[in-house]
C-alpha cells in the first residue's frame, strides 16, 4: 500500500485525483476504455471536484459503476448516491461514454442485484475511487464484513454506527431516518479493481485509519484487507493520519 498525506482535505484531492487521472490514461492507451467505480460521500468531494477538470482524460471511453446505495430511497432524496453522483460528477462531465447507477427503489432488490451483476461480472475495473468510512468500513461492508463472498454487489444491513455517519455528515435529520438496508459492492468486487484509490480525510476518520495500518487483517476491520491489493493507494491528510502511530 503507497500512502500520502497531504496538508489539507483540498490537497489530499487533488493528489488523489491526479493519480486517479493517470490511472485512467494509462488504461484507455492499454486497451482502449477504462471501467471505473465511484464512491460517494464527503470524503470523496475534493477527489471528483479535481477529477472532473482533468482534460487529458478522454470521458467518452470511461463507464462509471455506483459502489452503493440505500435501499428504499428515490434518487430526488437529498441523501441519494445516485443525485450525488449526477451532481458531482455525471452532469459535470457531458461527454462521459457511460454510466451504469444503482436502483436502490426498485420494487425488486434481488433482480436489481442480479442486473448489476450481469453488468460488472465480465468486466475488468481499471480504477475504484473508495473511502473508509467511520467503522471501517469499505463501501457498505460493515464489520464483521463478508470477505469471502463471490458475487460483485449484494444486500446488506447498515450497523449503527454506519447510520449515525450519515446522520453526522448532514444527509438525514435523524437515525430512524436512515435506511437499514443498502445495496453494496462487495470486498471482493472492490479488490478485483487494477488500482484503488482510497481518499480519507477528517479527523473524524483517524480512528478507522489507525485500525487500517496497524491491526491485523480481519473482517472485523474491514479497510485492512486494502493491505492485500498490490496497488492500492491511501491518501490522507494530517487529520485523518494523526492517530496512526508510523511504526
Amino acid at each position: 500500500m503507497k500512502i500520502l498525506i497531504s496538508d489539507s482535505a483540498d490537497e489530499l484531492g487533488k493528489a488523489a485525483a491526479g493519480r486517479a487521472a493517470d490511472t485512467l490514461i494509462q488504461a484507455q492507451a492499454r486497451h482502449g476504455h477504462a471501467n471505473l467505480i465511484l464512491a460517494t460521500g464527503t470524503s470523496q468531494l475534493a477527489t471528483l471536484h479535481h477529477l472532473v477538470v482533468r482534460n487529458d482524460v478522454d470521458w467518452s471511453r470511461v463507464t462509471m459503476f455506483h459502489l452503493d446505495e440505500y435501499v428504499g430511497i428515490d434518487e430526488q432524496h437529498p441523501a441519494s448516491f445516485r443525485k450525488y453522483l449526477h451532481e458531482n460528477f455525471i452532469d459535470r462531465l457531458p461527454g462521459l461514454g457511460g454510466w451504469h447507477l444503482i436502483q436502490g427503489d426498485a420494487f425488486e432488490v434481488r433482480e436489481e442485484i442480479h442486473r448489476l451483476n450481469r453488468l460488472i461480472a465480465p468486466l475488468v475495473t481499471d480504477l475504484a475511487l473508495i473511502g473508509i468510512g467511520e467503522n471501517g468500513h469499505l463501501a457498505f461492508n460493515d464489520p464483521p464484513a463478508d470477505f469471502d463472498v463471490d458475487d460483485p454487489y449484494l444486500l446488506v444491513s447498515l450497523d449503527e454506527r454506519c447510520r449515525k455517519q450519515q446522520v453526522g455528515e448532514g444527509w438525514f435529520e435523524s437515525l430512524d431516518a436512515v435506511p437499514t438496508r443498502a445495496i453494496s459492492m462487495s470486498v471482493r468486487q472492490i479488490l478485483r479493481a487494477r488500482v484503488i484509490v482510497c481518499s480519507v480525510p477528517e479527523k473524524r476518520k483517524a480512528e478507522a485509519v489507525a485500525q487500517c495500518l496497524e491491526e491485523e487483517i480481519s473482517n472485523l476491520y474491514p479497510a485492512t484487507i486494502l493491505r492485500n491489493h498490490p496497488d492500492c493507494h491511501l491518501f490522507l491528510d494530517t487529520d485523518s493520519a494523526s492517530e496512526w502511530k508510523k511504526s
